[in-house]
């Protein structure tokens, strides 16, 4: 059987096996990523991207995060999302979303050097495929996963070439399953995982008609159809989602997940077309329907030995919040240089028990909210009079009594009003998106306590050097060109940043007799007047927690390792013993094994 080998095998070409193969390829590390089919996404799946994820594309590269910029459709029309009767009948109401309200788009630019979008998984994947392939990655499509079998050097993988039907393996010495919700990698692991899958049934529409005379004057992403009769399994309401603004959407549709799921022809998707969108004579261009299930499952372990999990295979849940493919390249960014380091021969082996222990929480945390968003829908049924039963002409009188006078027609405005509101959980969760904070041993806080988060966690970003925290964002100055820089495009591209100011040039001849002593190239950044980075504004020094003599160092994947809130005595004694600590370096077995 023939034996191909490589350092990084990983199965899956998403976002998140993608980004990971784009991220080793750029770090100097040997990969392939398989693929079972010919084709990347095939339907328009995740869309919403945040700033996270956006900072990752940056990091990749400017051009990669201008060629994202590109083809999605900008922050500004992702809009008010609008709940209606349909997209052609009478509005019950809009809330602004994705950081369209001034307040929140305030904070949004105070947050980020990049910038909120809608981009369709279509596009996502080629984006990140392509960066991969163009960097060194050896792809394969129609390459099947069968199984593994991994020893203390390695992962032997065993595909199917699906054009060819013969069998061949794969040496590596680590294997990256992104192999979606149906992961045969973490199943072959027998990773553990808590909840449940198949909660509901769902299916997607993608079809082709010109919309822009129902919401060109109302630009939004998500049109919610609050119907009666109408039913999205575990969501219930229609959906009509924007792709292409305006003329190629998304229908989300239910089913029974008790029945077989159904077969949607042309016919079916034009009923429910029409029926949503309030247009009886409406004309769709179908181009794809498909079905799938709302499930509530996480992975409690994302790794074991030398394999790993991530995306889909490792958080499975509805697309409420839009943190789906967010929070797969995501994964990809944390592992990614934790690979390269031990393979490089510059961190032990116990650098990659981290990735569990810091990723794993945020899988809870995201398959937990989107599936609550989905529950917080309950008060717009109940202000609306839609729960309580099937009768049709019976909900239709309810809805209608909010047009009314009197006290209970007041009442019932104010609570349709303050139910819909309350969706900035998920339509404006800021906080979900923005506030990971990792507590592991690839973090060292030297007994620095937590800052408490002031306002609500979930709905807003705090930004802090405290470890684990991701470096805050402020924009500093080239002394040279007066051109604006993020503090985070001074960090990343798979190295280790110190930053500092003036009177912290010890930190710097530090770094360099530890880089020298460990094999190391740590970047240091030195910020303050008449010096290569100017902080004109003064926003860093108010951001940094520590004084000019002090250090922020930032790991490859722009979350901070460890702080000194001043000079010490010995500086590179300070850096060698958080390094050894966080790269594992004590490892001595496992790095000779490098």
């Amino acid at each position: 059987m023939a034996m191909i080998e490589t350092d990084v095998l990983i199965i899956g070409t998403g976002p998140a096996g993608s980004v990971t193969a784009a991220l080793l390829s750029s770090y100097g590390i040997e990969n392939m990523a398989v693929n079972r089919y010919r084709w990347l996404a095939n339907t328009p799946r995740a869309h919403i991207t945040n700033q996270r994820t956006m900072e990752v594309l940056r990091d990749l590269g400017r051009e990669v995060e201008n060629e994202a910029y590109m083809h999605a459709a900008h922050q500004d029309i992702m809009g008010e999302n609008v709940f209606c009767e349909s997209l052609a009948g009478e509005e019950i109401g809009r809330m602004k979303s994705w950081g369209t309200h001034p307040l929140s788009k305030a904070e949004h630019e105070l947050s980020s050097p990049s910038l909120m979008n809608d981009l369709p998984q279509t596009f996502m994947e080629p984006i990140l495929f392509g960066t991969a392939c163009r960097r060194g990655t050896q792809a394969r499509m129609s390459t099947e996963y069968l199984s593994h079998v991994q020893d203390a050097e390695g992962v032997t993988t065993t595909c199917r070439d699906r054009l060819s039907g013969e069998e061949f393996q794969i040496r590596s010495k680590f294997l990256v399953g992104a192999d979606g919700g149906n992961s045969m990698v973490a199943e072959h692991c027998d990773l553990p995982f808590e909840g449940q899958m198949g909660v509901g049934g769902s299916m997607n529409i993608v079809f082709r008609a010109d919309l822009s005379k129902y919401v060109a004057h109302r630009p939004s992403v998500l049109y919610w159809v609050m119907q009666p009769g109408s039913d999205v399994g575990g969501i219930g309401m229609g959906l009509v989602r924007m792709v292409r603004p305006w003329n190629e959407w998304l229908i989300v549709w239910g089913y029974d997940i008790n029945e077989p799921a159904p077969d949607v022809d042309e016919e079916m998707a034009t009923q429910v077309a029409r029926q949503l969108v309030g247009d009886p004579e409406l004309e769709i261009e179908l181009l794809s329907a498909n079905t799938w299930t709302v499930n509530n499952m996480y992975a409690t372990n994302m790794q074991k030995g030398r394999v790993f999990i991530m995306g889909d295979a490792a958080h499975r849940h509805p697309p409420s919040n839009g943190l789906g493919s967010n929070t797969s390249i995501q994964d990809g960014f944390n592992l990614a240089w934790k690979l390269a380091a031990v393979i490089k021969g510059e961190a032990g082996m116990g650098l990659l028990d981290t990735y569990t222990v810091e990723r794993a929480p945020v899988a809870k945390q995201i398959v937990t909210r989107a599936n609550q968003s989905i529950e917080e829908f309950g008060p717009i049924f109940e202000s609306l009079g839609m729960t309580g039963g099937s009768d049709v002409e019976t909900i239709q009188e309810n809805m209608n009594a909010r047009c009314g006078t009197g006290p209970n027609a007041e009442k019932q405005r104010s609570d349709i009003r303050d139910a819909i509101a309350f969706k900035k959980y998920e339509f404006d969760a800021h906080g979900v998106e923005m506030n990971q904070r990792y507590t592991s041993a690839a973090i060292e806080t030297d007994g620095q306590i937590e800052p408490a988060f002031e306002l609500d966690e979930e709905l807003h970003y705090q930004p802090t050097t405290w470890p684990g925290a991701r470096l805050p964002h402020v924009w500093v100055y080239d002394h040279d060109t007066g051109e604006r820089i993020s503090t985070l495009d001074l960090t990343g591209k798979g190295k280790f940043t110190l930053l500092t100011s003036i009177g912290g040039e010890a930190w710097e001849r530090a770094a360099a007799e530890v880089n020298a002593q460990l094999g190391l190239d740590i970047q240091v950044r030195i910020i303050g007047p008449r010096l290569k980075y100017v902080d004109h504004t003064g926003d860093w020094a108010r951001a940094r927690e520590v004084s000019d003599s002090g250090a922020v160092l930032v790991r490859p994947d722009q979350h901070v390792a460890w702080r000194s809130e001043e000079m010490v005595d010995d500086p590179k004694g300070a850096l060698e013993r958080v390094l050894t600590q966080i790269l594992s370096r004590s490892d001595a077995s496992a790095l000779a094994a490098q």
